[in-house]
């Protein structure tokens, strides 16, 4: 079950490393919440530029991050080793990790600080990001982060190749189908505005039942199948297509991949 953490009383000083397309949802998702301090550290110029408004402080400057409770790496796999080289963080600090792939062993390896690996989506900008977090080196600082920009879930971390292929991929697979809805939308007379606005608030709204009610999937599906309604149909077409199957093979395809990527990164 999907956890929601309680907003914190104090200013949390939060280093984003890697001020990219995840880097960057998570430092704008905090600008729209109380008691964080975010420094915005990338050697790109123009990424830092388009968090500036959004951080208290920007820098190319590694060495800022010792200054934070909580320093988060938001890069690709390949280039954690070499930042991690670059960093000199205390044992008292938070090392958060958000590459996909790269265990906690490998991160806790190389410092001093305290490793917890995430992974989460770029949901986090609008407050909605769902996050799977290892069970191990999880803290209430950590819990109130994610709570801030979303909801997470705590998992084993022989979890997280799964974890990384629903949660972390899971975004694409939904705009995909939000767009098969739009297209249908659209075939059918529509104005691209408004079938994909239609498209959009429906999936939207639909999650946020499946997280409030009490009922399952296949219980919301029923209340919504009115017997000899148009509902009841689509469903019978949807139920005899390979819908699901093609969901299902995107989310093995992806946890694969992320499977091959931690062999890249062990514990020694």
């Amino acid at each position: 079950m999907l956890l929601n953490a309680l907003s914190q009383g104090t200013m949390t000083r939060v280093s984003v490393i890697g001020c990219g397309n995840m880097g960057g949802a998570l430092i704008r998702g905090l600008r729209s919440v109380d008691g964080y301090h975010v420094t915005a550290i990338d050697l790109d110029p123009a990424a830092l530029v388009a968090v500036e408004s959004f951080a208290e402080e920007t820098t190319d400057d590694a060495s800022a991050a010792r200054e934070a409770d909580i320093v988060v790496i938001a890069v690709k796999p390949s280039i954690v080793e070499s930042v991690l080289a670059d960093l000199d963080l205390r044992a008292d600090q938070t090392l958060v990790t958000f590459a996909a792939g790269v265990s906690r062993g490998f991160v806790a390896a190389r410092t001093d600080a305290s490793v917890v690996r995430v992974m989460p989506n770029l949901a986090a900008e609008t407050g909605n990001m769902a996050a799977a977090v290892t069970e191990e080196g999880l803290t209430d600082e950590v819990r109130d982060l994610l709570g801030a920009v979303g909801e997470y879930a705590e998992v084993d971390e022989s979890l997280m190749d799964i974890a990384t292929a629903v949660n972390g991929s899971g975004p694409a697979f939904a705009f995909y189908l939000i767009d098969a809805m739009k297209t249908a939308g659209i075939d059918g007379g529509l104005e691209p505005e408004q079938a994909e606005r239609l498209a959009a608030q429906t999936f939207k709204g639909a999650a946020e039942t499946v997280l409030r009610d009490d009922r399952t999937v296949d219980e919301l599906i029923d209340a919504v199948c009115s017997p000899k309604g148009t509902t009841i149909e689509g469903m019978k077409a949807l139920r005899e297509s390979d819908a699901d199957d093609g969901v299902v093979e995107a989310v093995v395809a992806a946890e694969r991949r992320s499977r091959e990527l931690a062999e890249a990164f062990t514990d020694e």
